[in-house]
């Protein structure tokens, strides 16, 4: 008889930035393999049945604050964290103002790190746990009109490897996943299509792409430990 036992069941696994684009597939991923999925956006999440929401904007330390000690209250420490939540512009370095740039490292670095340190610390005293930060291409490849962008997504992975170093062998995972150009609302503004030099929507990765990586590196034998993942548009 073969064992149909989904391969995340008994799992609770949460999710940051879960109301679009790549957080919201990777909730969606996880979800159809049996986790108890907790989502956090700062907007409206689509429909997920058994799904257990709250909106907070991550950025906002009071915000994120009260509901990271909502979800530790109610529901203890998860299983797994993957940090997905993230924003993303486009200006040159004398068109980035200090609240741009603020604006970037506030979600993309800031937040990210906030969330590692309430959940980590308790995932070693446990014994186990996993940490999944989505990062960018941008993380380790510079590009034009990134300035902000990338050093918050430099700043990340270097939180990343540090992570890597401080709890090794404790029995938390953490690992991060670096797409390039994936077809999201991010890019909206933008209009790839129409700009020399910027892929095409359609020959970009979909976030069930990268829904894909964070599956191969969360079910990973337990005595592996995938510390990064790149993933790029073929």
């Amino acid at each position: 008889m073969h064992d149909v036992t989904p391969r995340l069941a008994g799992v609770t696994v949460l999710v940051t930035g879960a109301s679009r684009g790549i957080g919201a597939a990777v909730a969606t991923r996880v979800a159809e393999l049996g986790a108890s999925v907790i989502r956090i956006a700062r907007s409206d999440m689509p429909p997920l049945p058994g799904a257990i929401d709250r909106r907070a904007d991550l950025a906002d330390s009071r915000e994120r604050d009260a509901v990271l000690r909502h979800v530790t209250a109610n529901h203890g420490v998860p299983d797994v964290v993957i940090n997905s939540a993230g924003g993303f512009i486009l200006a040159s370095l004398e068109d980035t103002t200090d609240a741009l740039l603020r604006e970037q490292l506030a979600i993309n670095l800031e937040a990210v790190f906030a969330v590692a340190r309430h959940f980590l610390p308790p995932m070693r005293a446990r014994g186990r746990g996993t940490h999944i930060i989505i990062g960018s291409v941008a993380d380790a490849r510079p590009f034009a009109g990134n300035a902000a962008y990338a050093a918050s997504k430099y700043g990340v992975r270097g939180l990343h490897e540090v992570l890597c170093e401080e709890f090794r062998g404790s029995g938390v995972r953490c690992c991060l996943i670096s797409p390039g150009p994936t077809n999201t609302a991010a890019w909206d503004p933008v209009d790839p299509d129409h700009h020399d030099g910027f892929t095409p929507r359609a020959e970009m990765l979909r976030p069930a792409d990268v829904a894909d990586a964070v599956i191969y590196a969360l079910t990973a034998a337990p005595h592996v430990h995938v510390e990064s993942i790149r993933l790029g548009p073929a």
